[in-house]
This record gives C-alpha cells, sequence and structure tokens, in this order.
C-alpha cells in the first residue's frame, strides 16, 4: 500500500478488455457518484466517427502517448476533495505499453509516480464481446488483465479484485469496500 503518499478520494475501476468496467460506472453514476469514464475510449470513439478504423488508431505511433496526455488532463480537472469513480487511470497505460513493446516514457513514468487513487478495484473479466472500438483478443484481454495488475502492484497500489457479479452486486460490492482499511 503507498501509505507514504497522501491519496485522494478516487477509485480506479480496471481491468483487461471486456471486465465491465464501463457498465459498473454508468451504475455507479446512476446511484449518483461522479464518474470520470475512460478517456482511451472517448479518444477512439471519436477518431472511429471521424472515419478511421480501430487498426489504423491504434497503430498510430502518438496512440499511447496521446492517451497518457489525454488521461493525465482529465485526471488533473477531478477535484482532489471530491469522490469520483475513475473507468481506468494513467497506470493502466503501462499495461499497454508493455504489451505493445513500447518502452514506458518519462512522461508515463512521472505521470504515474505522481498518481493518487484510495483503492483501485480489479474486475475480473466477464465473456469477451468484439466491438468495433476493440482491437484486442480474447488472448490479449486476459494478457492485459495480468499486465494491469502487476502495473498497479509494482507501483505499490493494493489491488482489491472483484468478481464477477450482475452488475448491481458489483457494485455493492465495490461500495461496500470503500470504507474498509
Amino acid at each position: 500500500m503507498r501509505a507514504y503518499m497522501q491519496t485522494t478520494p478516487h477509485y480506479v475501476l480496471t481491468g483487461g478488455p471486456c471486465a465491465g468496467k464501463t457498465t459498473l460506472i454508468f451504475e455507479l453514476e446512476k446511484r449518483g457518484y461522479s464518474v470520470l469514464p475512460e478517456p482511451a475510449r472517448l479518444i477512439i470513439d471519436e477518431k472511429l466517427a471521424a472515419g478511421l478504423t480501430i487498426g489504423e488508431i491504434v497503430t498510430d505511433p502518438d496512440w499511447l502517448p496521446s492517451v497518457v496526455r489525454f488521461q493525465v488532463a482529465r485526471e488533473a480537472e477531478v477535484p482532489s476533495d471530491q469522490e469520483y469513480f475513475f473507468d481506468r487511470s494513467v497506470v493502466d497505460s503501462v499495461a499497454y505499453y508493455r504489451v505493445n513493446g513500447r518502452e514506458v516514457d518519462e512522461d508515463l513514468r512521472s505521470a504515474c509516480a505522481n498518481a493518487s487513487y484510495a483503492k483501485v478495484f480489479l474486475l475480473d473479466l466477464i465473456d469477451f464481446v468484439n466491438d468495433e472500438a476493440r482491437s484486442e483478443t480474447p488472448e490479449q484481454a486476459m494478457i492485459l488483465h495480468g499486465l494491469i495488475r502487476e502495473a498497479y502492484e509494482d507501483l505499490g497500489f493494493e489491488v482489491i479484485q472483484v468478481p464477477v457479479l450482475p452488475v448491481e452486486e458489483r457494485a455493492d460490492y465495490v461500495l461496500s469496500r470503500l470504507a474498509q482499511g
């Protein structure tokens, strides 16, 4: 645990592709919690709407650094004293860099060093569903899932595993663990 660092009341929902993060974020938002949607997905949706393919988007050499820049900017906009749930965080980018064979650059290293989250929830993968914004295979999703856990643990974050449950029960599971030490 990163006891040496003051944390914000920000909670990360993470996991490989098809872990149910976005569905859970929507459920928490419906319950009145403040949420930060996944920045990479926002960028992808915008580029798809502009006519690019997912292949063109993810093979752009600036793709991963642009996600980091956008994620850092979005996280900086969130009030440090307000409770928020993030659909992924800047730390997830470490796993994406690794799976794509890229060296973690100074910008990402610095962003991760300054990351401050009260809790990190790793959602177990659900059945894989492909969509136009997803470039990974089920096998890659599993690899990413493990690399995401590793990235948070390497940075000293305690990772709380969230089992596959109906979304309402998953939300209850996460919320019941907010007050636990």
